[in-house]
């Protein structure tokens, strides 16, 4: 299991369209990948366990992948939100 702690760069944070780059970058690895926001744990290949955690800017998540390619998921999706989704 890897985890890192990662700060919302954009405004809209987790919803609409970062929501969906999120869940596209999470679903391109094979380990099982979270989002955890205040102790609340969902599927970061879920669009809508996403939407639901309501992470807006300014808010620290923890990513968590646990599999074979879980310091590579971890790492890209930390990168993806730290860039604030721009170059998608």
């Amino acid at each position: 299991m890897y985890v890192k702690e990662v700060l919302v760069q954009n405004k809209a944070g987790l919803r609409g369209r970062p929501a969906t780059f999120f869940i596209q970058k999470a679903n391109e690895y094979k380990s099982t990948v979270w989002v955890e926001k205040d102790e609340r744990r969902i599927s970061g290949k879920s669009l809508l366990g996403v939407l639901s955690l309501g992470v807006v800017g300014g808010t620290t998540i923890k990513i968590i992948a646990d599999g074979p390619d879980e310091k590579d998921a971890t790492e890209g999706i930390v990168a993806l939100v730290e860039s604030g989704f721009t170059g998608m």
